[in-house]
């Protein structure tokens, strides 16, 4: 038995066809090209991917979110297409391939300040926290190598060793900073001065620290805290 049509929708008669045809017509007021510049556009303003919602309450924003998906078929495949990372729940091995991906393009082990360079396109770290527990976490699940506590330390006297010889004099912070800018692999330079547990200066210690790693390898060190064969 067909259902009875509802008083509240009007009863019209519309040529198919030409519906199609109004509706590629309209649809051809917008290329995809010019809405997934739209999207972009509207990535950029808010900092990170736009839901549909917000999109939608965009004031700049000159399509309607069913617009975009007329084009694209769904909304996350619009995002998609604009390079822009779905805000979807992705599964632990999704977020992985992520990192090692990002990993893959870096050549080192990805850190969060390269995920929030690429907020429009990767996963925070922030989620990597909540799924793993923490960034490291999911980096070592991902195969990188992730230095924890004293290993982390014995890493940055290393380098602050080798950064020693190329200075002929223990760094300071702005040296660190500097060679940092150069070389990514290298810790921040507030990292190092936080993995010091001392009442006040830290960097100081650090210094003391690289110094006794110079003259067990027979480097000698002078008050003023340059190398003597500088």
């Amino acid at each position: 038995m067909a259902r009875p049509r509802s008083r509240k929708r009007a009863s019209v008669r519309i040529d198919e066809v030409e519906l199609a045809a109004f509706r590629a017509g309209m649809r051809r007021r917008y290329s995809d090209e010019e809405i997934l510049q739209e999207l972009r556009a509207a990535a950029e303003r808010m900092g990170r991917s736009p839901t549909m919602r917000e999109f939608a309450q965009d004031p700049q924003a000159r399509v309607h979110p069913q617009t975009v998906i007329e084009h694209f078929g769904t909304w996350n495949a619009a995002k998609r297409a604009a390079g822009l990372f779905p805000r979807r729940f992705l599964t632990r091995d999704e977020l992985l391939e992520q990192l090692r991906g990002l990993g893959e393009e870096l050549g080192r082990t990805p850190t969060a300040r390269d995920l929030a360079a690429r907020r429009r396109s990767l996963p925070s770290a922030s989620l990597y926290a909540h799924t793993f527990g923490s960034l490291g976490n999911a980096l070592r699940e991902a195969g990188f190598e992730v230095l924890q506590g004293e290993e982390r330390l014995e890493r940055a006297i290393e380098q602050g060793a080798v950064l020693a010889r190329t200075l002929g004099r223990l760094p300071k912070m702005t040296d660190w900073a500097d060679a940092r800018r150069i070389d990514s692999t290298l810790l921040s330079e507030w990292q190092v001065y936080r993995m010091l547990d001392v009442p006040r200066g830290a960097w100081t210690a650090f210094q003391y620290l690289v110094r006794e790693r110079l003259r067990s390898e027979g480097v000698e060190v002078g008050p003023d805290g340059v190398l003597a064969d500088a």
